[in-house]
């Protein structure tokens, strides 16, 4: 039975009392963790982060490429643009249009990069997000992209987290934080608005307002030239949604797909996505029809992707007059063109790239106005290689990286785990090109369908992989690795398989020889940690070690913090007595006991994290430490979700990891 909780105080973020306590245990662990190699390290790794040698990945707006830098020379970063031909040489000539830097130093704001969306179709102005700690909340200011300066008397919006876009040269639709009963539960928008230049914010006018109890709403300006449209986005909880466009009589339309499916809109064509079988057609398919065709009721639709039990859609990208789709079969990466076909409904299809084994690739950025594409691929061992491309046919490599570890006497496997219910689960292994035992680190995430897929890591090459550690990426359901069914087995009070899954790799890796139980570690951020936090729970016995960052942990007030109203889709409601149980049950904070013996643990998060708060981490710290179990506990002050706001502190936070994990597992640091 749960009593009342001793550690409530510690959800207190600003609190003097917390943060002084916060302050004591972080200085704790620096002085456990801080050696001689972890400053070594730190530095090896923010070496990695500021090599000029990265690609810079690009977006296009109009004749130009946008790019978004943070360097050794620009700690906070540098937003700049350039021409196609100019980047396509070893130096671009880059022009500088905002200075992050610069800013922050005459402003006296530590301003962490939050985007900025460009105004189309003239791609003059911009409207930046600026977020004053690495929070979610940001504040906005509009920024002429010719003068390089901010507009005096354009458009500003204090801090918060805002959703705004452009309508048209003076408009604006709006989401943002205007007093009381502005805000959703979960602290997002309750209302749009559009809000015309020169007027006050609060005078912007109406468009739409949700329950408290929904999740959020936005709106959006589609100015593509003949098809543009108006549309109306209403999230209920994080699964459910209803979209909307704007007819010719001012009202608005829903689109009646769905409310779980995903859907979108270009030009002609509406496709959409069903998490649930749809009109004959199997969840995880992706389904074509004819926009205004759909409108006026007709139902019959093109199959574009038709999933199988080892397939599963990534995602698509259109370009102006084709379909780009990414599929994983057993998490293997295939990309494909897709063509509409004039007059008889058809599409054709071809391969656009060819993706290497154990490998991974990606669209970066596409151009709605061309058939242009950007796409990347990398692996584990494989740095990362920049493609540019346009779907009618040509493909060139703008960019290679350079490898930035060592990676001889490395490879990559992929097994399959047998869970506790006969699930095969996938998972990846880098290291060693040998079966003996070695320090071992399994990550996982298993939630809200996030598909984990090989890619490069110089962090994890030279703290890790370099040093003789493997690496092992575990696909575990409650992901995406298999659509959404995948995704539904772990959902709510099935949470359990993702733990029994990721238990299950364990298991594999030991019984294949690959490591011992007190050479491997688990680790695991966000809902990751809340994973990492269960196998702490659950499986002491299977682990040497134990990461959990920015976690969920109190499984029974996650929806009183922040935004964690949001989440009671993926998790259930505490305040659900059909879902209350199950909750109890899975909720590290309140499975942690004192009779038990369990790994070391390193806790990590951050007090200006709005999205999970900071109080999940600190409350577990607290108790863990009263039962007497042994645990590191560290807080940055800034850097948000993310954990950090610059190169420095990526680095910084990473040494401290990685020295946890080989002090704990081999001894040494």
């Amino acid at each position: 039975m749960i009593t009342e909780d001793p550690h409530l105080w510690l959800e207190d973020v600003e609190g003097p009392e917390a943060l002084a306590w916060v302050r004591e245990r972080t200085a704790e662990a620096e002085q456990a963790l801080g050696t001689p190699g972890r400053t070594a390290l730190a530095k090896e790794l923010r070496e990695v982060l500021d090599d000029a040698r990265r690609i810079p990945y690009v977006t296009r707006r109009g004749p130009h490429l946008y790019n978004f830098r943070r360097d050794a020379d620009h700690v906070r970063g540098i937003w700049r643009r350039t021409t196609l031909d100019s980047y396509r040489t070893d130096e671009p000539d880059w022009e500088t249009l905002l200075d992050i830097d610069a800013l922050a130093e005459a402003e006296g704001t530590d301003w962490v990069w939050a985007g900025a969306p460009v105004r189309r179709p003239d791609f003059r102005r911009a409207l930046v997000r600026l977020s004053p700690s690495g929070s979610d909340a940001v504040v906005v200011r509009e920024f002429d992209l010719e003068t390089k300066e901010f507009v005096p008397d354009g458009f500003r919006v204090p801090e918060g987290k805002t959703r705004i876009g452009w309508i048209d040269d003076d408009t604006v639709y709006l989401g943002a934080d205007l007093g009381p009963d502005t805000l959703t539960a979960s602290g997002y928008p309750r209302t749009v608005r559009r809000w015309r230049r020169g007027t006050p914010l609060e005078a912007a006018e109406p468009v739409h307002e949700v329950g408290a109890d929904d999740l959020s709403v936005s709106a959006w300006h589609d100015p593509t030239e003949g098809y543009a449209r108006d549309f109306l986005h209403v999230q209920r909880d994080f699964w459910n949604s209803d979209s909307h466009v704007l007819g010719q009589d001012g009202q608005w339309v829903r689109i009646d797909v769905p409310g779980d499916a995903s859907s979108h809109v270009h030009r002609e064509w509406l496709v959409v996505a069903p998490k649930a079988e749809w009109l004959g057609q199997p969840a995880g398919s992706l389904l074509a029809f004819g926009f205004d065709a759909f409108l006026a009721g007709g139902r019959e639709p093109v199959v574009l992707f038709a999933p199988t039990e080892r397939s599963a859609l990534v995602g698509y990208s259109w370009t102006r007059d084709h379909l780009i789709l990414e599929t994983i079969t057993d998490v293997a990466t295939s990309v494909e063109v897709l063509e509409p076909v004039a007059g008889n409904g058809q599409w054709k299809r071809r391969p656009l790239a060819e993706v290497p084994p154990l490998a991974s690739a990606g669209v970066v950025a596409t151009d709605a106005e061309s058939d242009e594409y950007f796409l990347a691929t990398d692996g584990f061992l494989q740095p990362p290689t920049l493609h540019r491309g346009d779907t009618t046919g040509g493909t060139e490599i703008l960019k290679q990286a350079p490898a930035l570890f060592d990676t001889a006497g490395l490879v990559v496997r992929q097994f399959f785990a047998v869970s506790d219910d006969g699930t095969r689960v996938p998972y990846f292994v880098t290291g060693p090109d040998h079966d003996d035992p070695a320090p071992t680190l399994l990550h996982g995430y298993g939630g809200f369908e996030h598909t984990l897929l090989p890619g490069y890591s110089a962090l994890h090459g030279r703290g890790w992989l370099a040093r003789g550690g493997r690496y092992v990426l575990a696909g575990i359901r409650g992901g995406g690795e298999y659509g959404p069914d995948w995704h539904k087995a772990a959902l709510k009070a099935d949470r359990p398989r993702a733990f029994e899954d990721f238990a299950a790799v364990a298991r594999d890796l030991v019984a294949r020889g690959l490591t011992t139980p007190e050479q491997l570690a688990v680790d695991g951020r966000s809902n990751g940690g809340l994973l990492t936090g269960a196998m702490l729970a659950r499986y002491p016995d299977l682990f040497g070690a134990c990461v959990i960052g920015w976690p969920l942990l109190d499984m029974l007030r996650f929806h009183k913090l922040l935004a964690g109203a949001s989440w009671t889709a993926e998790y259930g409601d505490p305040d659900d007595p059909a879902d209350r149980p199950h909750l109890e049950a899975i909720s590290p904070y309140h499975g942690f006991r004192a009779d038990r013996t369990y790994p070391p643990v390193l806790l990590l998060t951050s007090t200006s994290d709005d999205r999970v708060h900071p109080g999940h981490a600190r409350k577990a710290a607290a108790r863990l430490r009263e039962q007497g179990h042994e645990v590191h506990f560290h807080e940055t002050s800034g850097g948000g979700h993310a954990g950090a706001n610059d190169n420095a502190q990526v680095a910084d936070v990473y040494a401290l990891k990685y020295t946890f994990l080989w002090r704990t597992l081999a001894g040494e640091g």
